[in-house]
């Protein structure tokens, strides 16, 4: 996996100190406070006892300002970190694809403690799959 580092509300998060933690769900929206977005951030934030039962960190990256972060994740309770890559460099990183050639892609990476991707979900319109592939996946890498 490739590791970088990205702003958030608490201040900058490296993907090192949180694999050192444990394997991790590492998942790209396009936007906070869309439909699909939130569905997807609040399935996964549904599932947040399960997946800290299996100790896997859930990590979800948008364009979107450490502000908007702040308050999309305020008004519906995400106990799970955002972080902001408003370049969308990380986006790049890990080769998402832009859905419909303008919006940023939705995929989600899960990997183990070492940073190896174990799975990889990439579908634009069924946010709630991303959630349980991603906790199916996690369960048995705990």
């Amino acid at each position: 996996m490739p590791h970088f580092s990205l702003p958030s509300a608490t201040g900058v998060v490296d993907t090192r100190t949180l694999l050192g933690k444990g394997p991790m769900v590492l998942y790209f929206y396009p936007k906070d406070e869309t439909q699909g977005c939130t569905i997807e951030a609040c399935t996964f934030r549904d599932e947040h006892e399960a997946f800290a039962a299996a100790k896997v960190t859930i990590v979800g990256v948008s364009p979107d300002s450490i502000d908007s972060h702040r308050a999309f994740a305020e008004r519906h309770a995400l106990p799970f970190l955002l972080l902001s890559d408003p370049d969308r460099r990380v986006f790049d990183l890990y080769g998402v694809e832009s859905f419909l050639g303008m919006m940023p892609g939705r995929e989600t990476f899960v990997m183990d403690a070492d940073g190896v991707v174990r799975h990889h979900i990439r579908s634009a319109l069924r946010p709630k799959r991303h959630v349980r592939e991603a906790l199916a996946v996690a369960r048995h890498l705990a």
